[in-house]
């Protein structure tokens, strides 16, 4: 009893661990702006194709994923992933948001992943297109550049 006891308790635990650093990302735009400006945090928008691009899921397995990334968003961010995926079926409600927020900032399709950076009034402060293998050091520095500039 104490051999399935032990392997069972190690697996809760890591997956504790492992979502205790995992970023926490929103889908609703205008509920993540009153989030961002409540709470006086940046917004950081991933424009992605999350089934189908090779870069976008580069970029979540390296940068979002790292608990780095994910302690340092908890403090400073608020998050936004604006999917286009072509085998999961998103809800027409969010599609049509997502379709707005694409024109609304100028998105291509060929320049998935597309990051963008918002003060916590909204004001577009910068964006990345694609993913070059940055780490997460490498967009922390990004992100805090911009926001000293803004």
């Amino acid at each position: 009893m104490l051999r399935l006891t032990f392997p069972t308790l190690a697996l809760v635990m890591s997956l504790s661990v492992a979502s205790a650093h995992a970023a926490e990302w929103n889908t609703a735009y205008d509920s993540a702006l009153a989030t961002a400006k409540s709470s006086h945090k940046y917004v950081l928008i991933d424009f992605n194709g999350s089934d189908w691009c090779g870069p976008c899921m580069e970029m979540k397995k390296v940068v979002f994923s790292a608990p780095a990334f994910a302690t340092y968003a908890k403090k400073n961010l608020v998050l936004l992933d604006i999917d286009y995926p072509q085998k999961k079926k998103l809800p027409d409600s969010l599609k049509k948001q997502n379709d707005i927020l694409a024109k609304q900032y100028g998105i291509d399709r060929t320049g998935y992943p597309t990051v963008v950076l918002l003060d916590p009034n909204g004001k577009k402060l910068g964006q990345l297109e694609g993913y070059g293998g940055e780490k997460p050091a490498d967009v922390i520095a990004w992100i805090e550049k911009l926001k000293k500039k803004g």
